[in-house]
């Protein structure tokens, strides 16, 4: 695809390997190059030498991104539902298991967000944004570290946000994402000995469509805001980098990182 050539690098860290990535769509973009973090990462991952489970609830966005993987000779399959149904987390597995024949990632990276302000969020509000942004991850999570076992080890990688690090932003959702920290130090501890690894990436504002869509309706003037634009490397972000960091964690690389929160912010989170 146009626009990607030059996020590419050398594969064959995650070779025949299967990895599970929810949220693997995006959103459609004026720009060719410009992509989620579930279709960066599921891509990235399938350079690497992975062979992908695609899960979104919009089949078609899951379809564009298998498309990409199988232009670039990768191996991917879809399955669309949806994440908050009970049963989805062993349909995932089962799937998984069923096409692939093992699991040895997991990246939890769908999530809803509620803009609503705290004074004014309802609890309907709060439990929306907690089943899709923990609860689903914690089921899934357990939903595959039987196969993960039997494999002889594994990484779970949990996309966090700097929203559960520092402020501003909407509540219900950085509680949400703050719990996928003690989720991965949990599972860390309990799951070490097993092989498996548990940990958190923090994206900061990295360009997305979906960024730029929230941008879009709450009409911040990103020039008079450099808080929402500007970090201390003076370099804008996007969903590559955090595909790179995903990817690595996964890979033999990250052996000895487990029950750890990296920010991917440029160092945002150095500033006050």
């Amino acid at each position: 695809m146009k626009g990607l050539e030059s996020r590419k690098s050398a594969g064959g860290r995650l070779k025949g390997r299967v990895a599970i990535v929810t949220g693997a769509g995006s959103k459609s973009s004026d720009s060719d190059s410009l992509v989620g973090t579930g279709k960066a990462i599921a891509v990235q991952m399938a350079r690497e030498g992975c062979a992908i489970l695609l899960v979104d609830r919009h089949e078609d966005r899951a379809i564009e991104t298998r498309r990409m993987i199988e232009e670039e000779g990768g191996e991917a399959a879809v399955l669309a539902l949806e994440l908050t149904d009970p049963s989805s987390s062993q349909r995932i597995a089962s799937e998984a298991l069923n096409r692939f024949g093992r699991i040895d990632i997991l990246v939890n990276n769908a999530a809803a967000y509620a803009q609503s302000k705290f004074l004014e969020t309802t609890q309907e509000d709060v439990q929306a944004v907690v089943a899709v942004n923990l609860i689903v991850p914690l089921m899934l999570s357990q939903a595959v570290i039987p196969a993960m076992i039997k494999a002889g080890g594994g990484s779970v990688v949990y996309i966090s946000s700097i929203l559960a690090m520092r402020g501003p932003g909407p509540v219900a959702y950085a509680a949400s994402k703050a719990g996928l920290m003690g989720l991965a130090t949990s599972l860390a501890n309990s799951f070490g000995e097993k092989g498996i690894r548990f940990n958190c990436v923090a994206p900061g504002m990295v360009d997305t469509p979906v960024r730029r869509a929230l941008i879009a309706r709450s009409g911040i003037d990103l020039s008079a805001n450099p808080r929402f634009s500007g970090t201390p490397l003076n370099v804008q972000g996007d969903a590559w980098d955090v595909a790179h960091t995903v990817a690595f964690l996964s890979s033999d690389e990250g052996r000895y990182l487990t029950g750890l929160m990296i920010p991917v912010d440029g160092g945002s989170t150095t500033r006050l």
